[in-house]
Parts: structure tokens; sequence; C-alpha cells
């Protein structure tokens, strides 16, 4: 994939365009993560059939590390990035997917997009204040790591672990590059931030939602619950129920590339058609 860049929150921010000229469709990554995460949605058919875009957060990837952490490396910070970035790049009437952080964010973003034409997030438990995290998400001594400015090689192995499904055969090593070039400012500075008016209630975004939102869940992830997420009272969740992603754990779109492509199409086609 060859890198782009866009000025956006004062930072230049990397991101990778596909040859399609079908809908706009926005993939935004994870905590720790880069937007390779999702090679697979950028280079492949679904590339090629919509005009996928997926960009570096912050202090990720490609993207510059903030001059002010505390100014970006929290939801609205990020939030605020990604719309600038849609407008900038003419993709603001598309649909918008976040995974695991980026689902978050992809909500905290909601009341700046819109004309987007819905709403996708994945390993993203819509947490309301104070969070529910005992319930949200399943227990793993991995999640730690999630928050620590500094993370041994070891952590960082057991993060990105965390991340598949139990026992998957693939590579840790791309994760866990992602993971040791990723500004530790930004895990540090997103715990700190959740606090009162640190984030929307994503509980009541999600119930107040007007448009389209798609929730897509790994069979085997090991870091979020899928109990608590089908609790949530949300009108407009596609086709009614959290769609479930056969074989994966929290990364199906690595995991298994086909499968959720194959989902992601479906609801773009249907709330773009």
């Amino acid at each position: 994939m060859d890198v782009k860049k866009v000025e956006a929150g004062g930072q230049q921010i990397a991101y990778y365009e596909s040859s399609g000229s079908g809908p706009a469709v926005v993939l935004i990554h994870g905590n720790s993560a880069s937007s390779q995460t999702f090679k697979a949605q950028v280079m492949g058919d679904f590339g090629q059939k919509y005009h996928v875009v997926a960009l570096d957060l912050p202090g990720h990837g490609e993207s510059d590390r903030a001059a002010e952490p505390g100014k970006t490396y929290h939801m609205p910070g990020y939030a605020a990035v990604v719309a600038e970035v849609a407008q900038k790049l003419g993709v603001t009437d598309g649909v918008f997917v976040g995974w695991s952080l980026g689902g978050h964010i992809v909500l905290e973003a909601h009341n700046l997009l819109p004309d987007a034409a819905g709403f996708v997030i994945f390993g993203t438990p819509p947490l309301a204040f104070p969070p529910d995290m005992a319930n949200a998400f399943l227990p793993n001594p991995a999640m730690g790591a999630a928050f620590a400015q500094d993370l041994t090689p070891e952590q960082m192995a057991g993060f990105a672990a965390a991340c598949l499904a139990p026992d998957s055969p693939l590579d840790l090593a791309p994760f866990v590059a992602d993971i040791a070039r990723t500004d530790g400012r930004a895990r540090a500075t997103m715990a700190a931030s959740i606090a009162p008016d640190g984030y929307q209630d994503e509980v009541e975004i999600v119930r107040n939602l007007q448009r389209p939102l798609a929730i897509l869940h790994g069979e085997h992830e090991q870091l979020v619950n899928a109990d608590y997420i089908s609790g949530l009272e949300m009108p407009t969740l596609w086709r009614g129920a959290v769609q479930i992603v056969p074989g994966a754990g929290h990364t199906p779109q690595t995991e298994t590339p086909e499968a959720f492509s194959a989902l992601l199409s479906a609801f773009v086609d249907e709330v773009t058609g």
C-alpha cells in the first residue's frame, strides 16, 4: 500500500486509499495498531469495489505523534481528526468503520459526520459513564497493556495474542511491530481521559442514533463481551442483532478477511444503495 499524507489536527496524518470508485468506506484502526490491519480490505476485492480510505490515528503507524498529547490522544481529539480527514478527502458521506478503539472513536464522531451513510463497529462495547468495564470486557490480563505507556516485549506479545482467536496460527510479529511504534503517551493519555466529560455516553448514542449501525463480533473474541453489547437498546441495529464472524477473535479483518469483508460489503450496499 502506498502511503499518502494530509494535515489534520495540526499534524500529518497518514492514510491509504484503494482503487475502487464505489461508495466511500472509511476504516479506523484500534489502540496501538495501524491501518495495516485493513490491508486485505484496501488491497483486495473489497477495495476494488469501494473507495476505501484507511487512516493512521495520531501517534500510530506512519502518522505524526501529537505535539500536545492532552489535546489529541482521547476520544474527542481522535474524533475531530477523523472528521477533518474525511472532510479534506471528500468522504464525509461514506460508511465509517471502527475497530476496537476505532469503534469508540466512530461513535464519538457521529455528530461530526452528519452526512455519513452509516456506522460499523466491532470489538467495541459501547460505554456509558461511568463505564461498566467488568461487564463490557472479558477478564484478560492483556487489557492492562492497552493503557500502559511503556510495555515490555512480553506485554506486547501478550496484547497481540489477545487480539486473535486462541491458538491462532497468525504471525504476531506485525501486530507487535505496530504496538512497538505507537506513541506510548497515546495509551496513557487515553486511560487518563476516561473521566466525567471525557467522552460522550456511547450507550445513549446507540440508543438515539438515527442512522444505520452494524455491529460485528468475532466468534472467539477474547476481550469484548458480546452478551453485554446484545443487551443494549439499539433501534437502528443492522439486521436486529450483533453479527458474529465465524472463526475470528478480536481482529476479524485480518483473521478471516473474506467473511469480514462480505458482511461489511452487505451493509455498505444496503445503506448506500
